[in-house]
């Protein structure tokens, strides 16, 4: 069975079970608090916690998808059997109980039915996990009764523990509940011999999961306390990648068609064979098909959040390919648009956007890499007796030649060499704390103390944010700000110069904020209730428990303007900031444009 026959034949089981096919949401997430889409149910995390009904956007409850994805910290096991930075997530919902509505029972016969009756899997090679209780949460005796009536003998359901089998929530707030999981006996061949060998053996792959079933009973709070939801959920993900695997009797994804063009097509170029070099074939195809999604999404490689995701896996994927002898494009994003492009037409929508974004960074990391690895191979030939890198010399040549600290740490590492990361943490510390004191001296400590001016331009950034973002599109965010008492300064993700005409409509959206005399209000609220109000926010760093967010709208109709969590200053109403004026529009780094701008009397 070929990838597309499996994602069709889910889609198709569950619209045959009276489920709504949704399309997959972003890999840009809707919630601020995380970094990339990880799952999928993020995008029904509303409907889940009971705050919206599915029926008013869904028709129905009862939804299936094929879901995007995207986990960060797999990137250092990319080349293993199991790990993916980009990977697909089959799922099902059942979102609250009604006549209509299904639980428990519900989730595991369609589970069981769809295994094996439509993939023909064999039930005797099953295991299933339950929650065994922890934490003043009971054992989950009704899904045991439930695994046992579809006849899974009682000593292949392994009781777990919460670490093992209670899901959730993403972001650490939000619903969440017991799972079981679906394992799958490859068989002896695939084994450690060991008597204790089976679900979650730390040993061999021989027993695999495939599908996961969350129950969601609960909603965790910011005390960390377990709350019973007003409404009871299904929540199910399938592996994709992994369940294909064992469908075609494979040890990994790498060798099915999802990669199977791609690793030929690096052989052929490279003159090399798979079996010889597999972790760096592995890397490239694993991060070249990661790239294409992310810059499909409008993610474009910067130093900070998802932009940096992006730079860290394109710079890889060239550093792999120049391992295999590889030194220009041999057109794998061909192959993975031409595998993507009838379930995720965007793909092809963007082909060209995405492939100038790509193609602007590898030529940057070309000039990095060149000067970066000279001085890299003078270091270690410097301290090869004592085979240790200080972290001073590693941030110096992070600073000085743009040289990222995780491709220094694999190259030492691959040399048999250690790498004081405590002392590059120490001395990026100084640095950031030696820049900070040094940007408030230069701009008269503009910043949370600021005067009437830089009160002025701080709400102005505000203002030019949410322009920004209505005229180019929501891919926009803030990557950076910079405010004196004569300007502003305002970095943001965008792949291409503006147009005068987008620059003249920006400027129009914001003066006729400035002209409507809109409230400015301050709030101080929970982050979680933050995020729920709408309110933007980035910058990932660890927020305090309760923030500021300044609302700019008109409070006797409800509707705002911009909507923000800031700890800066601002003033009380926008007819204070007289005329917003662009003064220019250029380049910042790639893939990050800069805006300066004033205001005058007029």
């Amino acid at each position: 069975m070929n990838s597309q026959e499996l994602r069709d034949k889910f889609l198709s089981y569950f619209k045959g079970k009276n489920h709504k096919i949704i399309k997959s949401s972003s890999l840009l997430p809707n919630d601020p608090s995380v970094l990339l889409t990880t799952a999928g149910m993020q995008q029904f995390s509303l409907y889940l916690s009971g705050k919206k009904d599915p029926l008013e956007d869904f028709e129905s409850r009862h939804l299936a998808s094929c879901q995007k994805c995207f986990r960060t910290g797999d990137i250092e096991e990319i080349g293993d059997d199991t790990h993916h930075t980009f990977f697909e997530m089959l799922g099902n919902w059942s979102i609250g109980q009604d006549e209509t509505g299904y639980f428990k029972e519900g989730a595991i016969e369609f589970a069981m039915d769809f295994l094996v009756n439509e993939l023909r899997l064999d039930k005797s090679r099953f295991y299933v996990t339950v929650f065994k209780g922890e934490g003043g949460i009971g054992k989950d005796e009704e899904a045991i009764d439930l695994w046992l009536k579809q006849g899974i003998a009682r000593d292949r359901i392994i009781e777990c523990s919460k670490k093992d089998n209670f899901w959730g929530p993403v972001s650490d707030i939000g619903p969440c509940g017991p799972c079981s999981e679906i394992h799958y006996d490859r068989g002896e061949e695939y084994g450690c011999g060991r008597p204790d060998c089976g679900p979650n053996c730390d040993h061999c792959k021989r027993v695999v999961e495939i599908w996961n079933l969350v129950f969601m009973q609960y909603n965790r709070n910011e005390n960390g306390e377990y709350e019973l939801l007003d409404q009871t959920n299904i929540d199910t993900g399938i592996g994709f990648e992994r369940l294909l695997s064992l469908l075609n009797h494979k040890n990994s994804s790498y060798e099915t068609d999802i990669f199977k063009d791609m690793i030929a097509r690096l052989e052929g170029v490279s003159q090399k064979k798979y079996e010889d070099n597999i972790l760096a074939f592995r890397v490239i195809a694993d991060h070249t098909r990661s790239a294409i999604f992310l810059a499909g999404d409008g993610i474009e490689p910067s130093n900070v959040g998802q932009g940096y995701v992006l730079r860290r896996i394109i710079r890889r994927c060239v550093r792999y390919s120049k391992m295999i002898g590889i030194e220009n494009d041999v057109g794998l994003g061909d192959h993975v648009i031409s595998k993507y492009r009838d379930v995720y037409p965007e793909l092809e929508e963007r082909k060209s956007m995405i492939y100038d974004i790509i193609e602007k960074e590898e030529k940057k990391f070309e000039k990095t890499i060149k000067s970066g690895l000279s001085v890299l191979e003078r270091l270690i030939e410097e301290e090869k007796d004592n085979k240790m890198i200080s972290g001073e010399k590693v941030f110096d040549l992070y600073q000085s030649y743009g040289f990222p600290f995780e491709l220094t740490e694999e190259i030492v590492k691959e040399k048999g060499f250690g790498l004081d990361k405590a002392g590059f943490d120490e001395s990026l510390k100084k640095h950031q704390d030696l820049s900070r004191a040094g940007a408030e001296k230069k701009f008269g400590g503009v910043g949370k103390d600021a005067g009437v001016e830089g009160a002025k331009l701080h709400t102005a950034t505000h203002l030019l944010h949410t322009a920004l973002r209505k005229v180019l599109g929501e891919s926009v965010q803030q990557m950076g700000s910079d405010i004196n008492i004569e300007r502003l300064r305002f970095d943001f993700a965008h792949n291409q110069k503006m147009t005068p005409e987008e620059v003249k409509k920006v400027e129009e959206l914001v003066n006729e904020a400035i002209k409507s005399d809109l409230i400015v209000k301050k709030e101080e609220l929970s982050l979680e209730q933050a995020l729920e109000s709408g309110a933007l926010a980035f910058f990932k760093e660890k927020y305090p428990e309760v923030v500021k967010v300044w609302t700019i709208g008109n409070p006797e109709t409800g509707e705002w303007f911009s909507k923000e969590i800031c700890a800066g200053p601002h003033v009380d109403k926008t007819s204070e900031l007289g005329h917003f004026k662009i003064i220019k529009e250029e380049s910042s780094s790639a893939g990050v444009r800069r805006i300066k701008a004033i205001l005058t009397k007029e």
